[in-house]
């Protein structure tokens, strides 16, 4: 196993109520690339880009908010 996902520290799944995203995230899941997992919900693509800059998690109600 390399050492990147043996040293790298996790982001918490479903641990804050609104994230910041970059048109570089897109397309957007929840939860997002290098959340923990292990205590999370079914991966679901957000359309933030064509919902106005503003999307909604259906499971676990994160709100992301596209910032560019």
């Amino acid at each position: 196993m390399s050492g990147f996902l043996t040293n790298a520290k996790p982001i918490l799944a479903n641990a804050e109520n609104r994230y910041e995203v970059t048109r570089s995230d897109l397309p957007l899941s929840c939860p997002m690339p290098g959340m923990a997992l292990w205590n999370s919900h079914p991966k679901v693509y957000l359309p933030v880009a064509e919902d106005g800059g503003e999307s909604v998690c259906p499971y676990c109600g994160a709100r992301y908010v596209l910032r560019d």
